[in-house]
């Protein structure tokens, strides 16, 4: 019974993970649709949106030379998965007063696959 019990939890693990497995390659397809607003990646600076290089663990509203909204200053967010999430599906529902005009992504996937390409790149843009 044990041994029954132990290969349904692996199981369920394994498609779990799966079910939030990211593809850094298919991210950068999605970041297509921000391209217009960001860039990420060696020499990226900012455009009508902030330049993203070292996302992951950063405070929102503290990229250097970019103009944010008092409401993305002052928002108190650190940028990790579960923040990112849920600012790309809405961002002017996570961060009332945002000056992103943007309708959102709102398909896990290609959310989990955004994230993926984006925290790969450090503060220097280079890919860690």
């Amino acid at each position: 019974m044990k041994a029954i019990l132990a290969i349904a939890l692996l199981a369920l693990a394994a498609t779990v993970q799966a079910a939030h497995a990211q593809d850094a390659a298919a991210g950068e397809r999605v970041f297509k649709k921000c391209l217009p607003c960001h860039a990420v990646g060696p020499g990226a600076k900012n455009k009508v949106g902030p330049e993203l290089n070292g996302l992951d663990g950063r405070h929102s509203g503290s990229a250097v030379g970019y103009s944010y909204s008092a409401a993305n200053k002052n928002s108190g967010i650190v940028w990790k998965e579960e923040t990112f999430e849920a600012y790309i599906k809405d961002p002017r529902s996570k961060i009332p007063g945002t000056k992103m005009i943007f309708p959102g992504i709102k398909k896990e996937k290609d959310i989990d696959n955004l994230w993926a390409y984006l925290k790969q790149f450090g503060p220097d843009g280079s890919k860690k």
